[in-house]
């Protein structure tokens, strides 16, 4: 993943690409950040799943300041945000539909023996686990509470 990062902040840079070179900075300070943070005896780097973390954060950021800003009637800004998602985007896993993160979750659910809405933190992290930046756990948290109400 860090490779890919690497490879593509060139790519950016030789093809005069300015956006995609500043969002692919942006990513690659946000995982030095959490890499400071997470450092561990014999551990210098986070692994690739808390660098798919570290994405659907930013993403979800962008996604904040794109209402944000265009709720305040600043097209421009929103549009620069929406930019930067689409290279955030670049780097995850394919997202999940509904339907798959349905099932995923029946799973989960069947796998953990939820039975109540006190299970809610078992199974999320189950699928936090096994789908890192594949689905939104924001949406998927309301299927896994639909499912266990």
């Amino acid at each position: 993943m860090r490779q890919k990062l690497s490879d593509a902040m060139k790519d950016a840079m030789r093809n005069k690409e300015q956006r995609r070179l500043a969002t692919v900075r942006l990513i690659l300070a946000a995982i030095k950040e959490r890499d400071i943070a997470a450092r561990a005896p014999g551990k210098d780097q986070i692994a690739d799943d808390e660098i798919l973390q570290v994405l659907a954060k930013m993403l979800k950021q962008r996604e904040e300041s794109v209402k944000i800003y265009s709720d305040a009637g600043r097209e421009d800004l929103a549009a620069q945000e929406r930019e930067e998602m689409d290279v955030i985007r670049t780097f995850m896993p394919v997202q999940m539909s509904e339907d798959e993160v349905r099932e995923a979750a029946s799973a989960a659910i069947s796998e953990t023996g939820a039975a109540g809405m006190k299970d809610m933190g078992k199974v999320i992290g189950v699928l936090k686990e096994r789908f890192p930046g594949q689905m939104d756990f924001g949406k998927a948290s309301g299927i896994v509470k639909s499912l266990l109400g």
